[in-house]
């Protein structure tokens, strides 16, 4: 990625080396979330359920393409959660 892509703002102050999980919005706390890097908008809606990565504490939401796009950067390590109850256990 280029040192100056206009997603990248303060994000490596709590994003860097951090565990993360894949899962579906689904999993959303409120009716929407937005990528903390593009701030594309993920909906609770069951008819777009779309898979995406969060922080363990489920507070910083990824979308797909934001995450293949950074991850070697900002060094994830996505860890496996069956269901959004093995999350409390981490």
């Amino acid at each position: 990625m280029e040192n100056n892509d206009w997603r990248i703002t303060n994000q490596k102050n709590y994003l860097m080396n951090v565990k993360v999980i894949r899962v579906d919005t689904s999993c959303l706390s409120s009716d929407h979330e937005h990528c903390v890097f593009c701030w594309d908008k993920f909906s609770k809606n069951k008819n777009s359920l779309i898979n995406l990565y969060s922080t363990i504490d489920l507070k910083h939401w990824i979308c797909e393409k934001c995450f293949d796009d950074f991850k070697k950067e900002f060094n994830w390590h996505v860890i496996n959660a069956d269901n959004i109850k093995t999350l409390k256990q981490i």
